[in-house]
């Protein structure tokens, strides 16, 4: 079922600002931009209307709603069309308001992409999550340094496929990322170019091309098993309290699924009885977790400071206590890594403690309760994902794993003959 609502096309300003009608349907949302302009402070996003402080607020509303009818009645009917898309609607919706050229829905021009990215990330702040931010800043950044290495300003009509070329040459031979650091990167190109497209600020649409693509490639990331998990539970780490904080806060996010920047920030606000509920950083979706037993002697030991939890730490420093941890406990079963570096495949063994990281917490925690037969729905609706197949992606287990899970499967259905 499809949704319209308003929002403003820029929330930093005290100056009048477009309205956005936003559709939203099967998980996806298209923007268009309206006719309609007010100033923030007269502006309530909670109802998606105009204040009663703003003068003429009943009129303004009216056409709000007018202009909501209008977009939902064209959509219906034009989805009843056999060569429908967005950008008709999108055409369409804009003769009907008479809302038609560049310089009526946006006052702003940008110079280059790397002008138009800073606008957006700006004005993306109120409506995108800390870590969101934070990557699209690390892109902008690197847009910038890459413009100064070829002694050139990228002017969206120099995005095309030698941009995405070059660019992508320069990540990984200039900056030295893997694969999967240049696809994120890539990522948010894209995203600066469809968002100015979707203000109509670019018009140049190489950034479209199925060459001009994202790539990726399977990481062999690993997980902990519940051995491993409650051998570093039973550690004594009492003469080190730096590693001793460190594993508890590691346990918590084994047994929670929750991401670092949640478990992290846990405090006893968030635990009520036997539950867990945390509205998650990234996605604003709330989940609710029961406590498991470890999880309950972390509060308990923990119940006289001031947080009733363990002190939070930096992701970098966490990470790099984690190795330790891993290495003092003893888990070191040899790990096969295959990555590419340079344009070369490279592949090396290493121990599993050099790999653990936070992020391992919330991977064991899937992958185990998957494992033990836990309903793959219930696990999801605590880790968030919204496929089965994104899912099966993100847990590891092994070919050899599955098929062990299956012949388990047999065994309590009665369908395989133990003889």
């Amino acid at each position: 079922m499809a949704t319209y609502k308003f929002y403003l096309f820029d929330t930093k300003t005290k100056n009048e600002t477009y309205l956005i009608l936003r559709l939203a349907e099967n998980k996806k949302t298209y923007k268009f931009y309206t006719d309609l302009k007010i100033e923030p402070k007269d502006w309530n996003p909670k109802t998606g209307e105009a204040r009663k402080t703003y003068t003429g607020y009943s009129d303004f509303n009216e056409l709000l709603g007018l202009r909501r009818t209008e977009l939902k009645s064209l959509h219906e009917k034009l989805k009843l069309e056999e060569d429908f898309s967005i950008d008709n609607l999108r055409k369409r919706f804009y003769e009907i308001i008479g809302k038609i050229e560049k310089e009526e829905t946006n006052t702003l021009t940008f110079e280059t992409l790397a002008d138009f990215a800073n606008h957006y990330i700006k004005t993306a702040e109120t409506a995108k999550s800390k870590n969101t931010i934070l990557h699209n800043k690390q892109t902008l950044r690197i847009l910038r340094e890459f413009e100064v290495k070829k002694k050139r300003k990228y002017t969206f009509d120099r995005i095309n496929l030698d941009f995405y070329h070059d660019f992508t040459d320069y990540l990984k031979l200039d900056k030295k990322f893997g694969v999967n650091t240049v696809g994120k990167h890539i990522a948010n190109i894209k995203t600066f170019l469809g968002e100015a497209t979707e203000r109509r600020v670019n018009t140049k649409l190489d950034y479209k091309s199925k060459r001009f693509k994202v790539i990726t490639e399977t990481v062999d990331s690993i997980y902990l098993t519940e051995d491993e998990i409650l051998k570093i539970y039973n550690h004594d780490f009492s003469k080190n309290k730096r590693l001793e904080r460190t594993r508890d806060l590691f346990i918590i996010g084994c047994y929670t699924g929750l991401r670092f920047s949640d478990f992290s920030q846990l405090t006893t606000d968030n635990i009520k009885g036997e539950l867990i509920t945390v509205k998650t950083q990234k996605t604003g979706e709330k989940v609710v977790i029961p406590l498991h037993w470890t999880v309950k002697n972390i509060l308990e030991k923990y119940s006289e400071t001031a947080k009733g939890l363990p002190r939070d730490l930096s992701n970098q420093r966490m990470n790099d206590y984690l190795k330790e941890i891993g290495r003092e406990v003893k888990i070191d079963e040899q790990i096969h890594r295959a990555n590419t570096k340079d344009g070369l495949k490279v592949s090396t063994n290493v121990p599993k403690w050099e790999l653990i990281t936070t992020h391992t917490a919330r991977r064991s925690f899937a992958t185990n309760l998957y494992k033990n037969g836990y309903p793959t729905i219930g696990i999801m609706q605590i880790t968030g994902h919204r496929t089965e197949k994104s899912f099966m992606k993100y847990i590891k287990v092994s070919h050899e794993e599955n098929a062990e899970k299956l012949i388990q499967h047999w065994k309590t259905t009665n369908k395989l003959r133990v003889v």
